[in-house]
């Protein structure tokens, strides 16, 4: 194992973090792309079988099957590095909380690649694990953001990493047949951490068989990018499931929501960053593609919102089963700066074969322009959701 190693941030210089507002999106810091005052350490300190893993990296780390891993700070895979874990390991992490967790910066990868009977796992090494023991696992890329313009890039909540850029199909690496769970510890009082954070990573990374298992924040979060993800599963999150923002434009094909008793909403969509705003020159909005989505709460007398859409996004969702909440869509905006209605009226967010399941009201519409649910909802009553029964087995838990 290579592990020549670089302590502490300053990859980045002096990038400050920043705390994300009420809607749970990271304010950002526009920086250019410099890099890297940096020192090396020795090695990586072991004790009897366990090796523990943190500081940045610069050099590939490949896991050995043989040993037992533990990240105990932050780990962090600097540009030109490599993470490869093999399949059927399990890693834990320290249970101390957000400063605690796996990031994978822009030019870098991670290969993680499990089976169906061998999955790869990144748990919480307490006792009694609970969500938020730490802080997940995050991936920074070069694909389009929205929140700033041109080559600039912004930074991230958790570990203040750049992300963003131009390169549509840039490359992080592949994820497959991965679970990550008890993650998303809090940084303070507004910042929290998710499960998985793809930040401004493109469709030529690999993402499919992803879990995230009771999570103290989000599940999967997209800030921006244009990864695909296919074969998603969030269980028990203790906020929304499903996040997108700053111009999210990937495709999610086959995803299983299922909430427990603490939870927000099923999918949370931002069509850019409310609290930087809509910097693209010229501007978009989220829009990704989903196909064959279940969704299932705990009833419409005792959860709200399968679905928000809101900040202008737009999305074609196809073959939907949404069940047991107060409200299927809910939709936020106006007609000015945050049109989520206009992409109802305009075409470009559309529903096609959904099945409402004890749900109260299927769309509330708060956009400030007038549609109709016929007007971009088709095959209602026909949606199947995906066959999570099916592709879901053996490898996830809490079902």
């Amino acid at each position: 194992m290579k592990n020549r190693i670089l302590f502490g941030f300053a990859l980045l210089g002096a990038l400050v973090m920043t705390s994300c507002a009420s809607d749970d999106t990271a304010d950002i810091n526009i920086t250019d792309n410099s890099v890297v005052n940096n020192t090396t350490n020795p090695g990586t300190p072991t004790t009897g079988n366990t090796i523990f893993l943190s500081g940045t990296y610069t050099e590939d780390l490949d896991l050995d099957a043989n040993n037992n891993y533990k990240v105990n700070g932050s780990l962090i895979m600097a540009a030109g590095s490599t993470l490869r874990v093999p399949a059927g390991m399990t890693v834990e992490a320290l249970a101390a909380g957000s400063d605690v967790y796996i990031a994978i910066s822009q030019g870098a990868k991670i290969e993680a690649i499990g089976t169906a009977d061998n999955p790869i796992v990144f748990t919480s090494d307490a006792s009694a694990p609970a969500a938020g023991d730490w802080g997940g696992l995050i991936i920074l890329g070069s694909a389009p953001i929205n929140s700033v313009s041109g080559n600039a890039t912004a930074t991230s909540e958790i570990a203040s990493l750049p992300y963003g850029g131009t390169d549509a199909t840039d490359n992080s690496g592949s994820l497959r047949y991965v679970r990550v769970q008890y993650s998303g510890g809090s940084a303070d009082g507004q910042s929290e951490n998710n499960g998985i954070s793809f930040y401004g990573v493109g469709n030529g990374t690999t993402v499919e068989y992803v879990q995230v298992f009771e999570g103290k924040d989000d599940g999967i979060e997209f800030f921006g990018g244009t990864v695909n993800v296919s074969y998603a599963s969030v269980v028990n999150a203790q906020d929304d499931s499903i996040d997108w923002t700053e111009g999210y434009t990937g495709t999610i094909t086959d995803a299983y929501v299922k909430h427990g008793a603490d939870h927000d909403k099923g999918i949370e969509a931002d069509g850019f960053n409310t609290d930087i705003g809509n910097n693209s020159n010229p501007i978009y909005f989220s829009n990704p593609t989903i196909n064959n989505l279940t969704i299932i709460g705990l009833g419409s007398a005792t959860s709200s919102e399968a679905i928000r859409l809101r900040a202008g996004t737009r999305a074609t969702f196809t073959n939907v089963l949404l069940e047991g909440y107060g409200e299927g869509f809910d939709l936020d905006g106006n007609d000015t700066d945050s049109p989520t209605g206009v992409g109802v009226t305009s075409g470009a967010t559309t529903v096609t074969d959904i099945l409402f399941t004890d749900i109260t009201l299927k769309v509330k519409n708060d956009t400030g322009v007038m549609f109709n649910d016929a007007d971009w909802i088709s095959g209602d009553g026909n949606g199947t959701g995906t066959d999570y029964a099916t592709w879901g087995a053996g490898w996830t838990v809490g079902n």
